[in-house]
């Protein structure tokens, strides 16, 4: 149990480590982005959306996931809790960090393919460690795993990453259509779209495992 005059210190180093966590991410995604071999899952359908539209892919991001936290209030309903509404400037936060990312690796380039797995595969690692920063935090999820976790709510027979997948395997097909249909042909969900999808996972399971040698409860060990 945490004491009571450790408790603002404990809530600081978590906050703390949500930034960190998310400034990191919001940089894997601005990697993943300049090598040009598909986003995460998450970032496809932001990104293709900015391909067509005026809106940045840190605001387009924003814009998605305040369209995440309508569906959590519409599927949890009466048992939609208020805090989880601490999504909202976190999804800014990650937003504004996102275009930061993309516009401070923009002088970065490439001449060969295996230099493009470079940058994908540094976004990959970037993202994994992220997330895997978020998780420890523990003090609020991203608008996308908040609506993951309440599908499950509402329907506790299905998995996490049962539903995890079918979630990004929609994102993913979301992305493509779009692009497909307002750009006329198949951008931003490519061979590094894949690679994501296999390796952030379990990536950010082995940062995690590192982690958790990391007390974050305030007291000196």
């Amino acid at each position: 149990m945490i004491e009571l005059n450790k408790l603002p210190v404990c809530i600081f180093k978590r906050y703390l480590l949500l930034l960190v966590g998310l400034t990191i991410m919001a940089f894997g995604v601005a990697f993943s982005i300049k090598a040009s071999l598909g986003t995460s899952p998450i970032s496809s359908v932001p990104y293709v959306v900015s391909l067509f539209t005026p809106l940045t892919v840190g605001t387009a991001t924003i814009t998605m996931h305040c369209v995440f936290i309508a569906l959590q209030i519409l599927i949890l309903r009466r048992n939609y809790h208020p805090i989880q509404l601490m999504q909202l400037p976190v999804a800014f936060f990650f937003g504004y960090l996102t275009d930061f990312g993309v516009w401070a690796v923009q002088k970065i380039g490439y001449t060969a393919y295996w230099q493009q797995w470079l940058l994908c595969l540094a976004g990959i690692l970037l993202v994994a460690a992220g997330v895997s920063l978020e998780v420890k935090a523990g003090v609020v999820v991203l608008a996308g795993e908040g609506v993951i976790l309440a599908i499950c709510k509402v329907l506790p027979k299905v998995k996490f990453g049962y539903m995890k997948v079918a979630f990004d395997v929609t994102l993913v097909v979301i992305a493509c259509t779009m692009s497909f249909v307002f750009t006329g042909r198949l951008q931003g969900v490519r061979e590094g779209t894949v690679a994501a999808a296999l390796l952030v996972g379990l990536i950010a399971k082995q940062f995690g495992k590192v982690l958790e040698k990391w007390k974050l409860e305030g007291t000196i060990e």
